[in-house]
């Protein structure tokens, strides 16, 4: 009777450093998968969920994520108005799942190839930069770290007559370009 306990007490603490040790792994299984993934994979997993974009400048943009590429996310906002935020202008997110993954979203191509559709279009855009100032105008053209954007006003068309200023707009200081 004495071995049948002894070896039952074994068994327990076999099964017992198993199960710690298979934990142990699929908790570091879990880190290492999750290190791998990056705002990218996280944004096109957002699927129809309504997202927040706290902004560089303080203010935030609701809606809901209509695509995502390399560097950059397309948000359709209010009554469907669309606004291309690049990565470097967020400062946070919230309304993310714990979801990672999964999603067929997503462009491989960056905020600059982003931006020549626009110009390519002659979209009318509003350009907001880190210090919160807002200017409309058209993207004339777009360099790979650089945009020109002749300004003028929203209801007027891009015609030399109605441009009054001329802007150079580097990557960097953009935080979100809207449709007009």
């Amino acid at each position: 009777m004495r071995w049948d306990e002894l070896f039952g007490d074994l068994s327990a603490q076999w099964d017992a450093e198993v199960r710690r040790e298979l934990d142990a792994e699929v908790a570091d299984r879990t880190r290492r998968e999750r290190a791998a993934l990056g705002l990218y994979e996280r944004l096109g997993a957002a699927g129809d969920a309504r997202v927040g974009l706290g902004l560089r400048t303080g203010t935030t943009l609701s809606g809901r994520v209509a695509d995502v590429g390399d560097g950059w996310v397309l948000l359709t906002g209010e009554a469907g108005r669309m606004a291309l935020v690049p990565f470097g202008g967020l400062a946070a997110v919230t309304g993310l799942s714990g979801r990672t993954g999964g999603s067929a979203m997503g462009r491989s191509f960056g905020f600059g190839y982003a931006l020549r559709g626009l110009s390519r279009d002659r979209a009318v855009v509003t350009l907001t930069d880190h210090s919160g100032a807002g200017v409309t105008g058209t993207i004339d053209g777009v360099g790979r770290d650089v945009l020109d954007l002749s300004e003028h006003a929203a209801d007027l068309p891009r015609r030399p007559e109605n441009v009054t200023g001329r802007r150079l707009v580097p990557f960097e200081a953009v935080v979100v370009v809207s449709a007009t």
